[in-house]
């Protein structure tokens, strides 16, 4: 599920031009005297260094140090592909890819500047991943001292393109931002990027080397299609799991970038597939949104009802 949720210039202190002359500078004749007897062995220290062969080598020419590529024989493509295909494997292979449905149970909460919302929404959501693709999140409300428990008041249905918000009174179509932001950040999910970009024409892959990520050592691999769009994959260099995904898009308001990032952690195995519990969401580098999932089923059927936003909730 996708949930909706100045500068500072700096100077450098530099030393005063006017550095005074030593004590034993200050006669006129000295300084000129000493100036010839230093000259000539400057000369020779510069001419030794030139003349004397290069005896450390760079740390690209180690083994250990050089790049990925250079030591495989791998290109940057050819290693791209390879981390492309070792995370699909880690995710579960042909499980992972052959998915129908998910249902989440979680809680998710916002933020605003990095500072957190203080409420909590719990919700139940069910993700139909063949097509055509829909998605259904409900959220849960407390019945009440005389009936205890939770119901669900409102649902949100993503489906075709659009985006809706049905209760028992009917449904309302969601606001535009909102719905915009909702499919531009399902056309950059992982699942979108492996079953789609990849077999795009034009499509590169390419290996970008090693970082630290969320204090762990990951390989970064980025997918950028024909028509100039990115993402950035951020893998654990040890299991190959998804750690962060990464991709900019141009702001027609501020005619500038806006970055969306998304880390993922906390993996469990459910059902064979390593599924990451915790799912925080970055906004131009501040956090926006976080997700915590309680409960997942893979697989399950799913009646086509239930994405279907013109069938109203029943009044409870």
């Amino acid at each position: 599920m996708q949930m909706a949720v100045g500068r500072h210039s700096t100077r450098s202190h530099q030393p005063s031009a006017n550095v005074q002359l030593a004590s034993g500078f200050r006669n006129r004749n000295n300084y000129f005297r000493i100036k010839r007897l230093v000259f000539p062995a400057t000369l020779l220290v510069v001419a030794a260094l030139v003349s004397a062969p290069r005896i450390r080598a760079q740390a690209s020419d180690l083994p250990s140090g050089a790049p990925a590529s250079a030591t495989t024989g791998q290109t940057d493509t050819d290693r791209g592909r390879q981390l492309i295909d070792q995370m699909v494997a880690a995710l579960g292979g042909q499980a992972w890819l052959n998915r129908t449905t998910i249902q989440i149970d979680g809680r998710t909460s916002s933020f605003f500047h990095g500072e957190p919302n203080p409420y909590v929404t719990e919700y139940h959501e069910l993700h139909r991943l063949t097509q055509p693709e829909a998605d259904r999140v409900g959220f849960l409300t407390e019945r009440g001292m005389i009936l205890p428990g939770k119901k669900i008041d409102v649902v949100q249905i993503w489906t075709k393109g659009n985006g809706y918000e049905v209760t028992y009174k009917g449904q309302t179509a969601l606001p535009k931002d909102q719905v915009e932001d909702y499919y531009r950040r399902h056309a950059h999910s992982l699942e979108e990027v492996v079953h789609t970009w990849l077999k795009a024409p034009g499509v590169m892959v390419v290996a970008e080397g090693t970082l630290m990520v969320e204090r762990r050592l990951a390989d970064r691999v980025s997918v950028l299609t024909a028509d100039n769009d990115a993402v950035t994959l951020d893998l654990d260099a040890s299991t190959h799991l998804p750690i962060r995904r990464t991709f900019r898009w141009r702001n027609m308001q501020f005619k500038d970038y806006d970055e969306d990032a998304e880390t993922y952690d906390d993996y469990h195995t459910i059902q064979g597939l390593p599924t990451p519990l915790t799912i925080t969401r970055y906004h131009n580098g501040e956090m926006a949104g976080q997700r915590y999932l309680t409960k997942v089923v893979y697989n399950l059927p799913l009646d086509p009802s239930l994405f279907d936003p013109s069938i109203v909730l029943k009044k409870k």
